[in-house]
């Protein structure tokens, strides 16, 4: 089902414990840099367990005994040590950084590389911004993650296991009434982990609607201005901004209770560590040096534990994130290259045999189509709008598989063949021409990257973009904007025009391309195409009958059926449909001449 813009996505419920084994996969790769880094993190922490004790040693032993060279000793044991243990913090965390950010840049590469191969299904599903939020922000919020799961996970980890080791190795009764708390602790945390980890999706969520919204509304800013509804796109971004917000704050409240509750057992623990302690002082049970060290364990402990429930907190938000990003993982192209697909050099014959067709599985959008056409016909579709003449080239693309029938070109099965290969062999130009950011030469070259600059030129003079091309301030190096909005419609045409040969089709079609230009341009791209036509076997998706009436066929097309075939004298000559609407349309075209007379 599709998802609108207002509407939030569907995730499934996944274990935690399996994304988090798919999210440090991507670890592995960098074993020995993690072993590396490990190594000066084992470092940090033996210096800091040590500090502690050998503040006891100096009270106990040389404060005690009053011996200032064995205490000078300890001082400056103490200074290079921690000397050492700074330099090793400093590695770690330059060589954390690296790691982590080789690890997003790959997953955002997996992911990207990914949305490239699904089909077309999956994108008229979703608005293009909610897929922008899984691909920037959502791998984004995994790089914490990444970093506090070596940095923070596995040394706050070991520190509390050490700590509380050493502690009960000093004295089991003491570190009892240290840790009273821990159990509390344990209880309360894992109590609130579900509520956090829903109200953390539903932020990203969220944040998913409102990118959309805001990638939809910029995307579309001519058409809004030109309405005059700024002020209703304004209410609905406040709505959908503010249901980020009100998200956020549900989700951080929860969050919110962690670090009170870690102070809480910690300043508790604390407590009744010193109250037990003074007392066993008295009784000769402990020294002060032990007290004061105990003390500082303590601190060691819960401090790990503070990190660590940091930790979690990321833990929980970036769990949000991860489920969104292999969510779009685990879709499977619906069109899938077979294993015995084959290279086919075309030549241009295509055959549709009994072709039943459906986008959402119920309506048909063709229905038992079959037709055939040898290399270098023309063949134009008409027929009104919906009748399913863009889905005819969409299947003949392989952009869908067909729910019945087969579509053979050059007697192959269209899934026999390799989709590098049939693609490459066809081309399709539109009439809403999209052009990317960056220059005209560019732009061109799109159609067959190999192409040198004298081929891109060659080719634009054939096509005759040329002249207005080197008219421009810099000629084939002007850039572009997105679409190519600095060109008129007209000049986006021909650079599409100039694409599109480069390309050199087997199998050409057109999708309205001479329409909405001025009368000038449209007579420089009809030459073009009637360039580009020639020995190639072309479909023409035509709203304008006046311009296929060289076709070598038109198939009119009325609920998804081919209805009428033959030339246009023999159409006219049965005075069906098309003679219909070729006369419906000569009488308007000949009234808006009178009105312009």
């Amino acid at each position: 089902m599709p998802y609108s813009l207002r509407e939030d996505e569907k995730l499934e419920e996944k274990i935690s414990i399996d994304i988090l084994r798919r999210l440090f996969r991507y670890l592995k790769p960098y074993k020995k840099e993690i072993l590396i880094v490990l190594f000066f993190i084992f470092v940090v922490m033996t210096v800091d367990l040590a500090n502690p004790y050998l503040m006891k040693i100096a009270i106990d032993r040389f404060i005690k005994n009053k011996d200032p060279k064995g205490l000078i000793t300890v001082g400056f044991i103490v200074l290079l040590l921690n000397l050492i243990s700074a330099l090793c913090a400093k590695k770690r965390t330059e060589r954390i950084a690296k790691i982590t950010h080789r690890i997003i840049l790959n997953i955002r590469q997996d992911l990207f590389n990914h949305v490239q191969k699904l089909s077309f299904a999956f994108f008229d599903e979703r608005p293009v911004g909610k897929i922008l939020a899984r691909i920037i922000g959502d791998v984004n919020s995994l790089t914490n993650l990444f970093n506090m799961s070596v940095t923070n996970l596995i040394p706050d980890t070991f520190t509390i296991i050490a700590t509380a080791t050493i502690m009960f190795y000093l004295n089991a009764k003491l570190a009892s009434y240290g840790l009273l708390m821990f159990p509390f602790l344990l209880i309360t945390l894992f109590s609130i982990q579900t509520i956090s980890r829903r109200r953390w999706q539903l932020v990203r969520k969220k944040n998913s609607t409102l990118n959309a919204f805001t990638h939809e509304n910029y995307s579309g800013i001519r058409i809004i201005k030109y309405f005059n509804a700024e002020n209703y796109r304004k209410n609905i971004f406040t709505e959908l901004a503010w249901d980020v917000r009100q998200a956020f704050v549900r989700a951080v409240r929860i969050n919110d209770l962690f670090w009170p509750m870690v102070e809480f057992s910690w300043g508790v623990g604390s407590i009744i560590t010193f109250y037990f302690g003074i007392k066993m002082i008295k009784s000769g049970s402990i020294t002060v040096g032990l007290l004061i060290a105990f003390s500082n364990y303590i601190a060691m402990f819960w401090r790990p534990i503070m990190n660590l429930s940091n930790f979690y907190n990321n833990l929980v938000t970036s769990m949000a994130s991860a489920e969104r990003i292999f969510e779009i993982m685990d879709i499977n192209p619906n069109i899938v290259e077979d294993e015995e697909a084959v290279e086919l050099d075309i030549k241009g014959e295509v055959e549709f045999k009994n072709v039943s067709f459906s986008y959402d599985g119920k309506k048909k959008v063709l229905e038992k189509v079959s037709f055939k056409v040898y290399p270098g016909e023309r063949i134009a579709l008409v027929g009104h709008t919906g009748a399913g003449k863009t889905t005819i080239v969409n299947l003949i693309c392989r952009f869908y598989d067909p729910d019945e029938g087969e579509i053979l070109i050059d007697g192959v099965d269209i899934r026999k063949i390799k989709l590098e290969s049939l693609r490459r062999q066809l081309a399709v130009m539109f009439q809403d021409t999209f052009l990317f950011s960056g220059s005209i030469m560019e732009n061109i070259r799109y159609g067959r990257l190999s192409a040198s600059d004298e081929e891109v030129i060659n080719t634009a003079r054939e096509v005759y973009a040329h002249d207005f091309v080197v008219s421009l301030e810099k000629g084939y190096d002007t850039r572009v904007q997105e679409r190519g909005l600095r060109l008129s419609t007209g000049q986006r045409q021909l650079v599409s025009l100039a694409r599109t040969l480069i390309a050199n089709p087997k199998i050409l079609i057109l999708d309205e391309a001479t329409a909405s230009i001025d009368t000038h341009t449209e007579r420089l791209l009809q030459k073009g195409i009637e360039k580009l036509l020639q020995g190639r076997t072309s479909f023409i998706i035509a709203h304008r009958l006046s311009t296929i009436q060289n076709a070598d066929r038109i198939f009119v097309i009325e609920n998804g059926k081919i209805v009428e075939e033959g030339n246009h004298e023999e159409l006219m000559k049965k005075r069906g449909i098309y003679y219909n609407m070729f006369i419906s349309q000569f009488k308007l075209w000949s009234e808006e001449k009178e009105i312009v007379s």
